[in-house]
């Protein structure tokens, strides 16, 4: 029994390896330069061939994986990191730092992400009978998890399915990315995954200020008002919206003025004035030092030393390095 055990062990050991080379393979071949592809509806790939500074970005929610290299994560205080060995979760749309560690053109970061959504993991729940272990939100709304071999083997499942016929894709990909769900609600941060779904506890409260805050941040902040919109005492208004985000609520709406304005200037060509006003700042030298504060230099230097990298890595738009293209090189 300990030999058939071992002998079993070791061709899950080797398959698993096999999985790990194979989606290697098969990004790079999907994807040949560096930038961002959605070959399949609600799939993207990603490739990097250096390593760059930090990269500010919103966060949709997603499953993420690397095939190749490796990158950290900052929100607020808190940081993650992950590589081919690891996921990362993210369950609710947060503004955030983040930067590749590891990249080179012999071997370059390689990485794929799937977009989640509230329907398509409330209808696996109720499929396959999850029930809920939510009792409070006091979970992180970003995490990082051992990938296992069997949710690793349905990864690369899927990822085959770019050079698949379209009628199998219309087939298999629903069957494979309800799979990815289902694994990920029964593993490490199957609770973390269901606050995209389940309406209990604080969870959808703090869904709403964060969506009200998204729509409204050039508007000033009232978290007192904002407490009572969603029903929340001021006090653990704002412990839950930490919890979940990582930030307070001012820190989140500042990073997401701070995000629009960098885009405006980059994309629009809006002076540092015009973009500061148009997302919600009264006092320019505020601006300035805020802007500063968070990306490291003046908003002149900066979008300077943004646009020269545009030109310098050919690729023509902003959006690589702005938050209009959010998922890039997760």
């Amino acid at each position: 029994m300990q030999q058939v055990q071992h002998r079993q062990a070791e061709r899950s050991a080797q398959q698993v390896q096999a999985n790990r080379e194979e989606l290697v393979e098969r990004v790079a071949h999907a994807i040949r330069e560096d930038g961002a592809i959605q070959p399949l509806p609600g799939l993207h790939l990603f490739r990097l061939s250096a390593t760059r500074g930090l990269v500010h970005s919103v966060n949709k929610p997603a499953f993420c994986v690397i095939a190749q290299g490796s990158k950290e994560l900052f929100l607020g205080d808190r940081h993650y990191r992950y590589d081919p060995y690891h996921y990362l979760l993210v369950t609710v749309e947060l503004p955030g730092v983040s930067r590749v560690l590891e990249a080179s053109p012999a071997r370059p970061y390689l990485s794929l992400s799937l977009t989640l959504s509230p329907a398509l993991v409330g209808s696996v729940m109720a499929e396959s009978g999850v029930v809920s272990t939510l009792e409070r939100s006091d979970a992180g709304a970003v995490d990082v998890s051992s990938l296992d071999g069997a949710l690793l083997d349905a990864v690369v499942r899927l990822v085959r399915l770019v050079d698949a016929p379209a009628a199998e894709v219309h087939v298999l990909m629903p069957l494979i990315t309800r799979e990815i769900v289902y694994r990920l609600l029964v593993g490490d941060q199957g609770a973390r995954l269901q606050h995209l779904a389940v309406v209990g506890g604080y969870t959808p409260h703090i869904a709403r200020a964060i969506t009200r805050i998204r729509c409204h941040f050039d508007q000033p902040l009232r978290v007192e008002q904002l407490a009572r919109e969603v029903g929340m005492s001021v006090s653990g208004f704002h412990h839950y919206f930490k919890t979940v985000t990582g930030m307070t609520p001012l820190q989140f709406q500042k990073q997401l003025r701070l995000q629009e304005a960098r885009r405006l200037m980059i994309e629009e060509r809006l002076p540092a004035a015009n973009a500061a006003y148009r997302v919600g700042y009264q006092d320019a030298s505020h601006f300035n030092r805020e802007y500063k504060r968070l990306f490291g230099a003046s908003p002149l230097r900066d979008i300077q030393r943004l646009r020269e990298g545009i030109v310098q890595t050919g690729n023509g738009t902003a959006g690589a390095i702005t938050q209009h293209t959010a998922d890039e090189f997760r």
